[in-house]
Order: structure tokens, then C-alpha cells, then sequence
């Protein structure tokens, strides 16, 4: 997913760091809370915010791959007190977080499926409780046409993945369910940056890929599919917001901000009804 860059620092590592406590930071985290995280990918959240805030983590994926490789680097740095790694669909899950999030997993979810997930995370948030949401997002403006349209993505890399709009989403939850968005963040800008990273760390690990058999043809695909999303990120028809809501109890004020997590004028107002993404 989309790490954060600082001015001078290209290290992809502490720029995953930084995205890692920008959800924290979103989410106002403490030693306290109970995380829930929909949507293990490689662990990556579950174990920073269980080693950086003290705090309880629940975590849970389709993947089995995911789910085992998880489970072992949790094991690996004694976290299992804190962290739990769950193989469950969310739609099934029980009991009641503080907090929930979930960072480009939406992405997954089809877009008739909206209204669902938002009553799930209320749900399973307790009412002053603080969802973040971590999403690549669409043009306002593109987004019903492309809910028809298979492109280059859904029929090579993600077959069944959609990407939402800001609009889309914030008008799902505010259908389906009593939680209110609070705070947006546009963190699209460093996508680009973090692509190319990838694509490099493909091309330097290429025999590897090779070796674990994977083709030529397999290569230059994922390579292709990584040119093709940072020209997207460039040109600005899709981004990456931080969208924070928060449970129908919560009354308290939005946490100070750090200068580089400003909010973009643009996401703010697509929600407003004034323009795109």
C-alpha cells in the first residue's frame, strides 16, 4: 500500500513507517484501545501499532498465505499476547473494538457491496469509536462509468477488484450506517514514488522471480501494471485518501496536525459537490 515520503527521504521502509502512524495517528491510538484491522496484508499495521502503542490488535483476512505469514511474524517478534490473526471474512466477525482499520482492502470490496461493509464496521465499532480507512481512489466524476468498464487492471492483475470514489464511499456511510466521516487526507502523491520502488525492487529481484517460476511474459505484465498506475497517480485520475469516521457517540475534537498532513483541497471538495477527485 501507499507509504509516506518526506522531503530528502526516499527510504521505503521509514516511509512505510510513516504511513503505518499516520493511521495511528488518525485513529488517536493508546495502549488502551482494542484495534480491529480489516485486512491483514503482510501483518505490516498489526505489528507496529501492537510494538509503537501497546495496544490490543485483531486483524483478519481471506488469505491463507497472508494469514500464516502473519501469524509466524507475530510469533517471531512476541507479540501473540497482543496481536490475534484471524483467517475470517469481516461480515462474520463478533464483539466490539475501540477502533477499526482497514488500509486498501475496500478495493476488493464490490461497489454493491458498500452499504454492507459500512453496517459491518459499525457494528463491530463501539459507538465514540474512530474508523480509518485507507483507499485508492476514482474521479467523482469517472466512477459510475467505470463500475461497467473492464480495464487493463480487473482483467489482468485484480479480477473482481473496483476502486471506489471519495463520494461513493462517504455517501455509503452516511446511507447505511450512523458513522460520519471526520477527516480526509489525500496522500495520493506519494503513490508514484512508492511504485517506482516497486517496479525497481521487481527489476533487481527479477532472476528470483524467475527461479520461483514465473515467466517472462508474468514479469512484464506486473511491470507494465506498475508503469501504468504511476502514470494514474501522476495525471491525478486516481489518488489515495485517508478517510477517518467516526462512531454516532464520538464528541471529541480532531487531533492537531502535523504540517505535512494538510488536507488536500481537492478530495474536499468532490465531497462537497464542487469537483473531482
Amino acid at each position: 500500500s501507499c507509504a509516506i515520503f518526506e522531503p530528502g527521504d526516499d527510504d521505503l521502509e521509514a516511509a512505510s513507517r510513516r504511513k503505518f502512524d499516520r493511521v495511528c495517528d488518525r485513529l488517536r491510538l493508546t495502549a488502551e484501545d482494542h484495534l480491529l484491522e480489516i485486512g491483514t496484508g503482510w501483518g505490516g499495521l498489526a505489528l507496529h501499532a501492537a510494538e509503537r502503542y501497546g495496544c490490543r490488535i485483531t486483524t483478519t483476512t481471506i488469505s491463507r498465505e497472508q494469514c500464516d505469514y502473519s501469524r509466524a511474524r507475530v510469533a517471531a517478534a512476541g507479540l501473540s499476547d497482543r496481536v490475534t490473526v484471524l483467517d475470517q471474512n469481516y461480515r462474520d466477525l463478533t464483539g466490539t473494538y475501540s477502533k477499526l482499520a482497514s488500509v486498501e482492502m475496500i478495493e476488493a470490496v464490490d461497489w454493491r457491496l458498500y452499504d454492507e461493509f459500512f453496517r459491518c464496521c459499525e457494528r463491530l465499532l463501539a459507538p465514540d469509536g474512530l474508523a480509518v480507512l485507507q483507499a485508492i481512489v476514482i474521479e467523482d466524476r469517472s466512477w459510475s462509468a467505470a463500475r461497467w468498464r473492464e480495464d487493463f487492471i480487473r482483467r489482468y492483475i485484480f479480477p473482481g477488484g473496483f476502486l471506489p470514489s471519495v463520494r461513493s464511499l462517504v455517501d455509503a456511510a452516511n446511507r447505511a450506517s450512523g458513522l460520519r466521516l471526520v477527516e480526509l487526507d489525500d496522500i495520493g502523491a506519494n503513490y508514484p514514488i512508492t511504485l517506482r520502488h516497486w517496479r525497481e525492487a521487481l527489476d533487481v529481484h527479477r532472476d528470483r522471480a524467475l527461479a520461483l517460476g514465473f515467466d517472462e511474459q508474468f514479469l512484464r505484465m506486473w511491470r507494465f501494471y506498475f508503469a501504468y498506475c504511476e502514470a494514474g497517480f501522476l495525471e491525478r485520475r486516481i489518488s489515495d485518501v485517508h478517510l477517518t469516521f467516526a462512531g454516532r457517540a464520538w464528541r471529541r475534537m480532531p487531533a492537531r496536525r502535523e504540517p505535512s498532513a494538510e488536507v488536500s483541497a481537492a478530495p474536499l471538495a468532490a465531497v462537497a459537490g464542487r469537483g473531482p477527485v
